[in-house]
């Protein structure tokens, strides 16, 4: 029971952290960014491959694949979406874009895969990293420390991201321009610099939720699209115009999931986790029927 529960923070903050990054680049560039899946999928693939190609243990690569997934948020934003803003492409427009990047990156990830597999004679199909988690003693009580780092590297983020937005001169433009494009750009701030940096940051918080996702469920390169409705619920139940809401949604939501499956499947048998990608859907409707706004009117505002 206390190992389900481990599991389950380290889950819900990893969704949570993957929320964050789908609310931070819709709020910028009001781009639904379905290229979210594969980029979770290739921060899996950087620790998996990291670790077992340069040593040491997952957590020493956990930055390496939020740097990665950064450099991909970068590159598809200067590639494709800068693009497509310049040209006041509608959203659905700026949407479909993601969803075409999606499939590229879903497609290099298989032949990364492929090659891992028959170069290195890695297991790369399929793996489980669960057992490569480090187990630390407090007191009577035996956990994995995963359920340790990924709360805590959900707090941090949620304060690295205040003091950002709040305290930088970058944060402060950079919420100018999410907040007021045509104002900020009087001002004299540059909204592509905002729209690079949301990106950049997106993809980071991405790769870097795919990554810490790898000491927590099985890896295969389509991990990434069967957890996205995961993340994408997580971002609306926070109110999808709020950061921090995405981070708490996200996180509320992978708790619903993990813990409610569990229980579930304890009343009406193992059949019913086939059916755990629902579970997010109906939390994310339950939060939109009793509060359409989401979790950010608690406090009220766009942050």
């Amino acid at each position: 029971m206390l190992d389900l529960f481990v599991k389950a923070i380290a889950y819900s903050s990893c969704i949570g952290i993957g929320a964050a990054s789908i609310t931070l680049i819709y709020n910028t560039t009001r781009t639904f960014n379905f290229a979210h899946a594969s980029l979770i999928a290739w921060g899996m693939y950087v620790v998996f491959a990291s670790t077992y190609l340069i040593g040491y243990t997952p957590y020493h690569h956990f930055l390496l694949a939020a740097l990665f997934g950064g450099l991909i948020g970068g590159a598809i934003y200067v590639s494709v979406n800068r693009r497509l803003l310049k040209a006041k492409a509608k959203e659905i427009t700026l949407m479909m874009s993601t969803l075409g990047v999606d499939l590229i990156l879903f497609g290099f990830l298989n032949v990364f895969s492929d090659y891992l597999l028959r170069v290195y004679r890695l297991p790369a199909k399929y793996f489980i990293f669960e057992t490569k988690d480090i187990v630390v003693s407090l007191g009577s009580l035996s956990i994995r420390l995963i359920g340790l780092v990924a709360p805590v590297v959900l707090v941090s983020i949620v304060a690295l991201l205040h003091t950002f937005l709040t305290k930088t001169k970058l944060g402060v433009s950079m919420r100018a321009g999410i907040e007021n494009p045509e104002l900020a750009s009087l001002s004299g701030i540059n909204p592509e610099v905002t729209y690079a940096i949301a990106w950049l940051l997106g993809g980071a918080l991405a790769g870097l939720s795919g990554g810490m996702l790898t000491l927590v469920v099985t890896g295969y390169t389509a991990a990434g699209m069967t957890m996205v409705v995961s993340f994408f619920a997580g971002a609306i139940v926070g109110g999808l115009y709020s950061i921090y809401g995405a981070l708490l949604g996200g996180f509320l939501v992978g708790l619903g999931e993990y813990l409610g499956v569990s229980a579930l499947a304890l009343l009406v048998g193992g059949w019913i986790y086939a059916y755990r990608p629902a579970i997010p859907l109906v939390v994310m409707a339950a939060t939109l029927l009793i509060q359409p706004g989401g979790l950010s009117v608690l406090w009220g505002g766009r942050k």
